[in-house]
C-alpha cells in the first residue's frame, strides 16, 4: 500500500493542482502578527477559512520556507484582516518579497489583543493560537477568535484561476459595452503572444510542444455545429498551451486575463463560425514553435490575427 500511495503522489504535478485549485474562488487576506521584537509582521493569503463556530476557530496555512514563518510559531496570536476589492494594491505589497518594510506607508492601529489591525478592511478577526501543525510544506495555525470588528461596507478581493475576479469583471464590463476595440485587442494579442512564443522556442519540453498541436487538432476536429461552449473551449485551450510553454508565471496571468477577453467577445460580441481558413495559420504557429523558430511563430501568430480579422 505505501508503494501505491507513493505513485499516486508522484502523479500529482504541482503545476495542475495549482492551477485547480485555482478554480475554486477564495478571499483574500492580510495576516499580521507581532515578532518577539515588537515590530508588525504581515503576509497576504487566500487560505484563510473558518472552523469551528463553537468554540470560534479559524485557520490559514503559512509555507513552511516562508521567512515569517518563526515569527508567527512564536507568537501567541494573530490577525486576519479581510481585504476589499479597493485593496489589491495592498495585497500585492503583502505578498511581494521585495518590500522589506510592509507597514510602510499603511494605515494601522493596535488591535485589544495587541497586534496589527490594517484599516478599511471588511472584517477583522483578532485570535489566539489555538493549534498549529505541520502538513507537507505547509504549517497549519488554527486560532481561537477573540476579538472581531466589521469594517468598510464594500465588495470583498476575491482570487479565482490566478487573477482578481475584481479585474476580470472589470474587464468583461468593457469587453460586453464595446470599449475595447479590435485593434488594441489585437495589439495585446500580438505583444502577449509574440513574446511567450519566443519564450517557449527556447523553454518548452517536447510535451509542451506536443499540448500546443493537440490543441490545434481539437479546434479543427470541431463539427461545423459545435456548440458555442465548446468552441470557446478549444480557442482558450490554443492559448493556454502556448503560455504554459512560456515558463513565465506573470505572463500567464496576463494570458488568462486575455482569456477572459477571449470568451466573452466569443461570448457577446463576435459572430462565432467555423473558419477552416484558420487551420493551416495555427499549424504554422505550432510547426514553427516544433523548430524552435520563434520568429517564425511569431509572425504565423500575426498571420493567424490578421486572417481572423477579415473574416
Amino acid at each position: 500500500m505505501p508503494e501505491v500511495a507513493e505513485d499516486i503522489r508522484r502523479a500529482i504535478e504541482p503545476a495542475q493542482l495549482r492551477q485547480l485549485l485555482g478554480c475554486f474562488p477564495t478571499g483574500v487576506a492580510v495576516i499580521t502578527t507581532c515578532a518577539p521584537d515588537g515590530t508588525p509582521a504581515g503576509l497576504t493569503c487566500n487560505s484563510f477559512s473558518s472552523v469551528s463556530l463553537d468554540p470560534p476557530l479559524v485557520l490559514f496555512s503559512l509555507r513552511n520556507a516562508s521567512r515569517l514563518l518563526p515569527a508567527f510559531q512564536a507568537a501567541n496570536g494573530f490577525v486576519i484582516n479581510i481585504l476589499s476589492e479597493q485593496q489589491d494594491a495592498l495585497s500585492g505589497r503583502f505578498a511581494s518579497s521585495r518590500i522589506e518594510d510592509k507597514f510602510d506607508g499603511v494605515a494601522w492601529r493596535a488591535g485589544q489583543l495587541g497586534m496589527p489591525l490594517i484599516d478599511d478592511c471588511l472584517a477583522s478577526f483578532e485570535c489566539r493560537v489555538h493549534a498549529a501543525h505541520e502538513a507537507g510544506d505547509h504549517t497549519i495555525f488554527i486560532g481561537e477568535v477573540r476579538h472581531l470588528s466589521a469594517g468598510v461596507p464594500d465588495q470583498a478581493l476575491v482570487f479565482y484561476k490566478g487573477a482578481y475576479m475584481m479585474l476580470a469583471e472589470s474587464l468583461r464590463k468593457l469587453v460586453v459595452e464595446g470599449r475595447l476595440g479590435d485593434a488594441d485587442i489585437d495589439e495585446a494579442y500580438r505583444t502577449l503572444y509574440g513574446t511567450l512564443l519566443r519564450l517557449a522556442s527556447e523553454r518548452a519540453t517536447e510535451a509542451e510542444l506536443d499540448a500546443v498541436h493537440q490543441a490545434a487538432d481539437a479546434i479543427e476536429a470541431h463539427p461545423d455545429d459545435a456548440p458555442l461552449k465548446e468552441r470557446i473551449a478549444s480557442a482558450s485551450a490554443f492559448f493556454a498551451s502556448i503560455a504554459a510553454a512560456g515558463h513565465n508565471e506573470a505572463l500567464t496571468l496576463m494570458a488568462q486575463t486575455m482569456t477572459s477577453v477571449l470568451r466573452e467577445r466569443m461570448t457577446h460580441v463576435l459572430s462565432v463560425r467555423p473558419r477552416p481558413d484558420l487551420f493551416p495559420l495555427r499549424r504554422k504557429v505550432a510547426h514553427n514553435l516544433r523548430q524552435r523558430d520563434p520568429e517564425g511563430a511569431a509572425a504565423a501568430l500575426d498571420e493567424l490575427i490578421t486572417q481572423l480579422r477579415k473574416g
